[in-house]
């Protein structure tokens, strides 16, 4: 059974409004309502389609001060990134909404003693259980090609971001999806596995934990449902070399305090050779103990803010202590707040390769810092992960970067930047990360029926 859906502001941990949990009746209906708007959204020319998809990436900037300010009260995110995402939530709608109709065509194919032709047809209602931490960006990556495509959506949001579900669902409807084609659900667990379970749903896409995700693909495996899983990672930082070691302290700094720590695709582990580590390390600790408890509606420079919520910031401290008592040192931070969500940026080194903690994903402003002496270590070290799914090297020289770069298991890799945010590349990672891809093209092939149709003797 899930907690229930409430806003709980992460900065003072007060209740600020609750949303009820959908009965098993509400469920049902709209189940039932979803289904019978596949049968005609399905037959909906795409053009037609795309005005609609276009219009709600309209609305969506048009509204991400709105929007952003909800993010902040509901899971702590400054409004300028807030803002960011929502923007760029915007571009990937506008993408499918330019790209679906030529990418969905009609694929001619010459067979022997005839012709045959590939449709991409919709399949029909699909569920997305999205996370809290990017509350916008994930229903976009999600929603946008699969509207495209014809199926139609069941969104279970996060129980803590209950407030961005509605607002999306309200563009959605403004924009002129009709009835039914895009649903909000307030769903428990066991409601949840019912959906998966319902002929009318033809697949599950889930971004949240690893564990989360295994129990949502025994559930669509055994009821035969395709599902696309994006989870957790630990992804690696390599730095090989830098001219300016206080910048690059800096960059990398930045791209791990991103959304308090709280992104899958985070700097994890940042892995840095021997010769500039020192230093490394002591401008990480400069950085972190540079930077002032702020309010997330009201953001300033060098600030931190609190984290998704206060179970979220407890559960860290909890991992940072099991780190240190396996054998690692906290060089600064490692404070909780005490009674919201606020954890003090921390910097760790020593943690113990092969320890639990080792393998853990810490998700909140924690940067793990570890010493190598070659690219080999370096590439063996950022292998050595149950996760695979983005990472960075960076070297003054991009021919090397790019030859380490190639050597590391991941669905994603950046060379000399911390991470490239687009519209038209694939995300999605291996190992414990998942399996499948949203984003890109390749997000239009996830949920269709690919269909032959040959024509003998034409």
């Amino acid at each position: 059974m899930s907690k229930g859906y409430a806003v709980t502001n992460p900065a003072t941990n007060e209740v600020v409004e609750t949303f009820d949990t959908f009965t098993d009746e509400q469920i049902q209906d709209a189940l039932a309502k979803s289904h019978e708007a596949f049968q005609t959204w399905r037959k909906t020319p795409i053009d037609e389609r795309a005005k609609i998809v276009s219009r709600a990436a309209e609305l969506f900037k048009e509204r991400k001060g709105e929007l952003a300010k909800i993010e902040a009260q509901e899971m702590g995110k400054a409004t300028p990134e807030g803002e960011w995402e929502i923007n760029f939530s915007g571009d990937i709608l506008q993408f499918y909404a330019d790209n679906a109709a030529e990418h969905n065509k009609d694929k001619p194919v010459d067979v022997p003693g005839g012709k045959a032709v590939v449709r991409r047809l919709p399949v029909g209602s699909l569920l997305g259980i999205m996370p809290w931490n990017y509350p916008i960006y994930q229903v976009a990556r999600f929603a946008g090609p699969n509207l495209m495509n014809g199926n139609c959506i069941l969104l279970k949001h996060a129980e803590i971001t209950p407030k961005s579900a509605a607002a999306i669902e309200e563009i959605f409807r403004e924009a002129g999806l009709p009835e039914g084609v895009y649903i909000n659900i307030y769903a428990d667990h066991d409601q949840i596995a019912d959906v998966i379970a319902d002929p009318r749903v033809q697949g599950v896409s889930l971004t949240g934990s690893e564990r989360a995700g295994a129990a949502i693909a025994e559930i669509a495996g055994r009821n035969l449902k395709k599902a696309v899983l994006e989870l957790g990672g630990t992804d690696p930082y390599i730095i090989l070399d830098a001219a300016d070691i206080t910048k690059a302290a800096e960059e990398a700094w930045v791209k791990r305090i991103e959304n308090v720590g709280q992104a899958c695709t985070s700097n994890k582990r940042i892995i840095v050779m021997e010769d500039i580590y020192d230093e490394f390390v002591d401008e990480m600790v400069r950085i972190a103990e540079g930077m002032a408890q702020g309010d997330p509606s009201s953001p300033a420079d060098n600030q931190y803010y609190p984290m998704s919520s206060r179970s979220a910031a407890e559960n860290l401290d909890k991992q940072v202590q099991r780190a240190v008592d396996n054998g690692a040192t906290i060089r600064t931070g490692g404070e909780l707040h005490e009674t919201a969500a606020y954890y003090t940026p921390t910097v760790l080194t020593d943690v113990p390769v092969g320890s639990d903690s080792y393998y853990e994903e810490f998700f909140g402003p924690v940067a793990e810092i570890y010493k190598v002496s070659s690219e080999k270590e370096a590439v063996e070290l950022a292998n050595n992960s149950n996760y695979g799914l983005g990472g960075a090297v960076f070297s003054e020289d991009t021919e090397r970067a790019t030859n380490v770069a190639d050597q590391i298991d991941t669905g994603m890799i950046h060379v000399n930047l911390g991470q490239y945010f687009s519209p038209v590349l694939p995300f999605g990672g291996i190992k414990d990360s998942g399996y499948g891809s949203e984003g890109g093209p390749e997000a239009l092939e996830a949920y269709l029926n690919t269909k032959a149709v040959s024509m003998v003797g034409v």
